[in-house]
């Protein structure tokens, strides 16, 4: 019935009642009944119909139409044209729904109804262009009249709103499901943790290099050593007997403008350059003028000469694989400038990732220039290295808990005391 009303619906200006009537033996109102309360409507100028095999409703409404009884347009059409090609008597849902005799098959009352003058199509695939043909006509002949469509009501406005809105994913049905898509099928499609990272933080099915590109940014960015800020902290608090999750939050509650949190600005520092089209140079000499350093270029130990292996391994996968690489070439001429200031004002993994994760972006018009602006604004990337260094804390805790080591404190002698 749903996909009746959607043709009606798409072929004239809608409906004004319709009715759903099975085939049982005893019904409650007929098809008939129906047609005449509608053919004394006024406001009623179409009459469309759907029979069904079996039984002898289709033929009382040929009788109605000989005597006179129904005069409107009547379009119709039955179902159940398809039971001819079994070898055997096929039931169709209802209990009356199917053939005794070839009298109730679908093709005798088609053409029973067709040659009472009832428009009948040729087939159900004609329908809808048979009903808006006729409904064209009736336009045309001035019966019927068409309006403006009315403007759908407005909700109320006072609606209480639910506590949460979640658009990305749902455990209501058989399974769960990511995006939409079910978990069985992630796991069949061999899904990499970038695949499900890209349904579930970027409600995207990404390209297999985006899924790659994310899948090699948490193996190169997992783990740092203990000396970093983050495993550090995580050490600090595993020894001192906390359990693995408040560790971990000890190592993440350090992410920030100073450890790892450089991607996002650096991300909006080369977007905003790159798409000004402003030139490495300048871009460079404004933020000396505005005393910002450059986030995504410098490091601590890393040179020119002691070059960061993981930057180098980014850079050949994205020119291996990425369709456009437009960011990256230019976070590479902005390092060319910083290198003549100094041999450690390199383009550091962080200043890579984020030229790299806007050309994933930008590549092949996944992502609208709303949704990249809003992506780069809100904190992808400090997610993903925040998931990334995840992995190596959790390690760095389990290694201090295995090894059995306890209480930390720092050595008296590392520290200047000035009062």
């Amino acid at each position: 019935m749903n996909e009746f009303f959607n043709i009606l619906s798409r072929a004239t200006n809608g409906v004004y009642e319709g009715v759903a009537i099975g085939g049982d033996q005893f019904p409650g109102s007929t098809l008939l009944d129906h047609l005449l309360r509608y053919e004394h409507n006024p406001n009623i100028k179409l009459l469309v119909a759907l029979g069904e095999i079996g039984g002898n409703a289709e033929y009382d409404i040929i009788e109605a139409v000989k005597q006179g009884k129904i005069t409107k347009p009547l379009v119709m059409w039955v179902s159940g044209t398809s039971a001819s090609l079994f070898p055997w008597q096929v039931q169709f849902g209802h209990a009356g729904a199917k053939a005794g005799k070839e009298a109730e098959s679908a093709q005798a009352k088609n053409q029973a109804l067709r040659d009472t003058g009832i428009i009948v199509p040729h087939s159900f695939e004609e329908f809808e262009t048979t009903v808006g043909q006729v409904y064209k006509k009736l336009i045309e002949n001035k019966t019927i009249m068409e309006h403006p469509e009315s403007k759908a009501p407005v909700l109320n406005e006072n609606r209480t709103k639910t506590h949460f809105t979640n658009t990305i994913s749902s455990d209501l049905g058989e399974e769960p499901t990511y995006n939409g898509v079910r978990l069985s099928e992630l796991v069949s499609q061999h899904a990499s943790v970038g695949k499900v990272i890209g349904h579930l933080w970027f409600k995207k099915d990404v390209p297999d290099y985006f899924a790659q590109f994310i899948d090699l940014c948490i193996v190169l960015t997992a783990d740092h050593g203990p000396a970093v800020s983050g495993a550090h902290n995580a050490i600090v608090a595993s020894r001192a007997g906390k359990d693995v999750i408040s560790s971990l939050a000890s190592g993440l509650l350090t992410i920030g403008p100073r450890f790892g949190g450089a991607t996002d600005a650096a991300a909006q520092y080369f977007k905003q350059a790159c798409d000004d089209g402003k030139e490495p140079a300048a871009f460079v000499k404004e933020m000396k003028q505005k005393g910002i350093r450059i986030p995504g270029i410098g490091h601590r130990v890393k040179s020119k000469k002691n070059p960061d292996k993981r930057v180098e391994i980014l850079i050949k996968f994205a020119r291996d694989n990425f369709p456009s690489h437009t960011y990256l070439d230019y976070a590479l001429e902005v390092e060319k400038i910083t290198l003549e200031k100094a041999e450690n004002l390199i383009l550091n993994v962080d200043g890579c990732m984020a030229a790299l994760f806007l050309d994933a972006l930008s590549s092949q018009e996944l992502f609208s220039k709303e949704e990249q602006a809003q992506i780069v604004s809100i904190g992808y990337m400090n997610g993903l290295f925040a998931l990334a260094r995840s992995v190596g804390m959790i390690g760095h805790i389990l290694d201090q808990k295995r090894l059995g080591e306890g209480l930390y404190r720092h050595p008296v002698d590392d520290i200047l005391y000035t009062n």
